[in-house]
């Protein structure tokens, strides 16, 4: 839908958009904001400054008349020490000269006012005087406080008069400016005790000779640091009137600003808002879908004119576009009737369930010839390997001819139609058959002449890279468009898979029935091969049994005789003799241990052993562990411990066969452990609910390329101690044994260092006592 169609639904003589405030209001409004915000502060800021600037003049004024007052050495002593008051009265006038002073207050030692004096008197409510004899002096608190205080600073402090026309200290919250200029009055007092600055050790005789003259001099024997005090107050009127005075002027200055600020901002965006209004209706016109929009005449040289120039050519452009559109809209009409058409079509073939080709084929081309228009039309089908094509599929010629056709076999040979179209690929438009009847077949050319087919539209079919074949379609005495090889070429791809799908599908089929067949020939061959197997496994058990028995009885017969000769019972032995039968001992005990372990793997392979699990205490089978070997461990000079007690839980297993566990990675360390070293077993509890035992040697190590291979079974790792190795089946039974119990094992090592073998055992589910309470 276009803009003219959507100003058509509105209201006659209605705005396209509800404007509550126009740009320039708001352009205004926003200036004027920002102008009044920047000029109040920057007024504020000057007003202030200037009050505190006033502020700090007058204390600083205070402070130093009552410093020169107090440090003068003659106000010092003849004002305060001697009370002289013809001195304390010259002083005193000399303040009160001073604008700025209201009052001024000179007070002995002892709190007695010696001089004061005012330029204000109490007032009623109604502003008359209440009577000459009451002026205006602040609180004798500070007084009182400072004569004990000898403060060698002034203290200043700020009053107010009260409604009862009394001085009382100003409020600190009122410090502000507003408070300032509202207020009548501030009174800036300022207090300074007067220190005395002599000697205490200068003689009474110089300090009299020094005050000669001075009737009724009496010094007192007690001389405190403090003899006066002078309080001078400061008003703040003449200030405050002269502040007021700038703040008018300061006020209308910005207010003049502002106002000036605010009508040039008027005017400057009247220049911009003015053109946008223009542009506003001219965009209204051609939304509404004037055919000749009028162009805009640019009223400035600005950004806001080559808006305006680029608005009319944009105006322009939509309006020879529109009418571009305009005429292209029933040409797309058509097309997209045509696709939908296409589309359907495709839902259709991909949709249906069609695995038989022959089936597939005829649905697809009455699909074809509905739905796109075509009176006939045919598959071709391409056999790459013979290079022949042939006619898989006609519908809408007579019965003769479509049997005639699908008996052709035609080949595919340079410069024929078939070979454009199954070779190179390419699509064919043929608006006369008689044109290119040369390259067409003999029987072909017949066929559609009988037919009455005069044009053909051809494009190839393709589906993975891979030409299938080509299809064809004919609109009878009709000649065929571009518009059809377009149709053609948008459902090929469609109708290639799906005839892709049934032939994989047919081959499929074949080849599953071929499978199944060679299926059952391999299972009947497996079986019987299975089932050697088996024979093959038992006897090797049995084999592996029997010979372990029967070895064990000459072994035995070896081992007493062996035992007997060492023990002397045949006749002292020579040294060699000693070596000899040592060695047969030895080697007798090695080949025991062999044989056991291959009865314990042959058990292992057959799965013959079942677990009595029980709570088992792991550090007690440690422990019967150690003992058992404690005389192989002593022969070797090699020390077994077990590290220090610690409280462990029980742990779920088979007693005989969580000892025989410990006992083969016991012995495998002593094996491999030369003389002097030692071997410890060491105890924790893993996080997971599982008691973690290692058994650490100083033995001679493994290669980190072979610790992978160290449990499996007959594994051959290279050891420095060749003459240690066995059958290399104890460490898989061990693993074995883990496993059983859902335990894990590993192992870490390093050369000439030692290894450290680990395994683990999950902890014992608690019984459940019925005496017990919780």
């Amino acid at each position: 839908m276009d803009n003219s169609e959507l100003l058509k639904r509105q209201p006659p003589g209605s705005e396209p958009a509800t404007r509550f405030f126009s740009l320039r209001l708001k352009f205004t409004v926003f200036f004027s904001l920002i102008l009044i915000t920047t000029c109040s502060s920057l007024s504020w800021y000057f007003i202030e400054g200037r009050r505190r600037a006033m502020t700090d003049n007058l204390e600083e004024l205070g402070g130093i008349l009552l410093v020169n007052t107090v440090h003068n050495e003659h106000f010092r002593i003849a004002g305060i020490v001697l009370e002289d008051r013809a001195t304390l009265g010259q002083f005193m006038q000399s303040l009160m000269a001073i604008d700025h002073v209201v009052y001024v207050v000179i007070t002995a030692a002892d709190g007695r006012t010696l001089a004061r004096q005012t330029k204000r008197v109490q007032r009623q409510s109604n502003g008359s005087p209440v009577t000459p004899e009451q002026p205006i002096y602040p609180n004798d608190r500070i007084s009182e406080a400072l004569l004990q205080v000898p403060l060698t600073a002034p203290l200043s402090t700020r009053l107010v008069l009260s409604a009862r026309q009394t001085l009382v200290p100003q409020d600190e919250s009122s410090d502000w400016l507003l408070p300032f200029l509202m207020r009548k009055e501030t009174l800036y007092d300022f207090a300074m005790p007067v220190i005395r600055t002599f000697s205490t050790e200068m003689p009474l005789s110089r300090l009299s000779a020094e005050l000669e003259g001075t009737a009724g001099l009496v010094l007192p024997a007690d001389l405190s640091p403090v003899v006066g005090l002078v309080r001078i107050g400061i008003t703040d009127a003449q200030a405050k009137q002269t502040l007021l005075i700038t703040l008018r002027n300061v006020s209308f200055l910005t207010a003049l600003i502002i106002v000036a600020g605010i009508l040039g901002a008027h005017l400057l965006t009247s220049r911009i808002t003015t053109p946008l209004r223009k542009l506003a209706g001219g965009a209204r016109q051609l939304a509404e879908g004037d055919n000749a929009p009028t162009p805009l005449a640019p009223s400035t040289n600005d950004e806001v004119g080559e808006l305006t120039q680029v608005f009319n050519v944009m105006s322009q452009s939509l309006h020879d576009r529109n009418q571009a559109i305009t005429r292209n809209l029933e040409t797309i009409r058509r097309q997209v009737t045509q696709l939908t058409t296409v589309q359907q079509a495709s839902t259709a073939i991909a949709s249906a369930n069609m695995l038989d080709m022959n089936q597939l084929l005829d649905t697809v081309l009455q699909l074809l010839a509905t739905n796109l228009g075509f009176s006939r039309m045919a598959i071709v089908l391409f056999c790459a390997e013979r290079n022949l094509c042939s006619v898989a599929k006609v519908i809408g010629v007579s019965p003769e001819i479509e049997d005639a056709a699908c008996k052709l076999q035609l080949p595919v040979h340079e410069g024929s139609i078939s070979a454009d179209l199954l070779i190179h690929r390419k699509p064919l438009l043929i608006q006369d058959i008689e044109t290119v009847a040369q390259r067409l077949s003999p029987a072909v050319i017949e066929l559609l002449r009988r037919s009455g087919t005069r044009s053909v539209a051809t494009v190839p079919l393709q589906s993975h890279a891979k030409i299938i074949g080509y299809l064809a379609g004919s609109r009878g005495s009709r000649q065929c468009s571009e518009e059809d090889i377009h149709i053609l070429l948008t459902i090929a791809g469609h109708v290639a898979a799906a005839i892709d799908n049934a032939k994989a599908y047919s081959d499929l089929t074949e080849l599953t029935q071929h499978l199944e067949e060679r299926i059952e020939q391999r299972t009947d061959e497996l079986t019987r091969a299975n089932e050697r197997l088996k024979e093959h496994d038992r006897r090797r058990t049995t084999f592996l049994s029997v010979v372990s028995h029967e070895l064990r009885t000459p072994m035995t017969a070896i081992r007493s005789f062996t035992e007997n000769m060492l023990d002397g019972v045949t006749g002292p032995l020579t040294d060699l003799q000693h070596t000899y039968l040592s060695r047969i001992q030895h080697n007798v005990t090695r080949l025991g241990r062999i044989i056991g372990q291959l009865l314990d793997w042959s058990r292992l392979d057959t799965k013959n052993i079942e677990l009595h699990l029980e709570e088992i205490c792991i550090r007690q089978a440690a422990t019967i562990a150690v003992d058992s070997l404690q005389m192989m461990a002593a022969e070797k000079n090699v020390s077994l411990d077990i590290n220090p007690p610690e409280p462990l839980p029980s742990v779920q297993g088979d007693r005989d066969k969580v000892e025989q566990i410990l006992v083969n990675l016991l012995g495998n360390a002593i094996k491999f452990t030369e003389p002097g070293g030692r071997i410890t077993v060491e105890f924790c509890e893993s996080p997971p609910g599982l008691v973690q035992t290692c058994v650490a040697d100083t033995g001679c190590g493994i290669d980190s390329s072979h610790l992978s291979n160290v449990f499996d079974e007959f594994s051959r790792v290279p050891s420095p101690m060749p003459t240690a190795q066995g059958a290399q089946l104890g460490l898989c039974i061990t693993k074995t044994l883990v496993t059983m119990h859902h335990g894990s094992i590993w192992v870490e090592s390093q050369p000439g260092i030692g290894s450290r073998f680990y395994f683990t055992l999950p902890i014992a589910a608690p019984q459940f006592d019925p005496g017990r309470t919780t």
